[in-house]
């Protein structure tokens, strides 16, 4: 038996591989190669021979390798190792930095005034890390006229070119037309 593998769905559809390692009389191989408590290598041996060491120490035996042929197993203290690799992850998540797309809508035909308000949101949306979604809403015949979306897309990126780059060139897609710029 390789590993227990646990299937959680968490919201947003995603699902998340939890993966828990075989402890002591849990790992069911005949054989395995064991590690010390300071990474030396002890050799292969018998499972209760290598459980009876790590009794001896007053701690667990844990199946790191289960794949490999024989199983490699580390002597170590279980408790004190998950309670690491939740510390582990709970920094690593602190230093991930998530950025969401932000949409910006208009029309071809949008006023000056409010051109400079949308100008304004996604510039603080820009400042803020986001990426921003510009997106051209066309209506009715309007979709003949493409270039007057695409001049107006251009002239979006043109206002914001200090703060952004153009990620994704305006493309048409069904009824809309949609860039994407992202922060510098």
């Amino acid at each position: 038996m390789a590993c227990i593998f646990i299937f959680k769905k968490i919201a947003g559809g995603e699902i998340k591989i939890n993966k828990e390692l075989l402890i002591n009389h849990k790992i069911k191989a005949r054989e395995v190669r064991v590690v010390g408590t300071d990474g030396e290598q002890l050799g292969i041996m018998p499972l209760e021979e290598a459980l009876n060491l790590a009794r001896e120490k007053n701690l667990d035996l844990v199946n790191i390798a289960p794949q490999a042929k024989p199983p490699v197993c580390r002597i170590m203290d279980f408790g004190k190792y998950k309670f690491e690799q939740s510390k582990r992850e709970k920094e690593a998540r602190k230093k991930q930095k998530t950025t969401s797309v932000k949409e910006v809508k208009m029309r071809p035909n949008i006023e000056h005034h409010d051109f400079q308000v949308k100008v304004r949101s996604a510039l603080r949306f820009l400042q803020n890390g986001d990426k921003v979604k510009a997106s051209i809403i066309f209506r009715g015949r309007e979709i003949t006229h493409p270039e007057l979306g695409r001049d107006l897309c251009m002239k979006f990126a043109e206002e914001l070119q200090q703060i952004c780059t153009v990620e994704r060139e305006p493309r048409i897609e069904g009824k809309n037309m949609v860039m994407i710029l992202s922060p510098k």
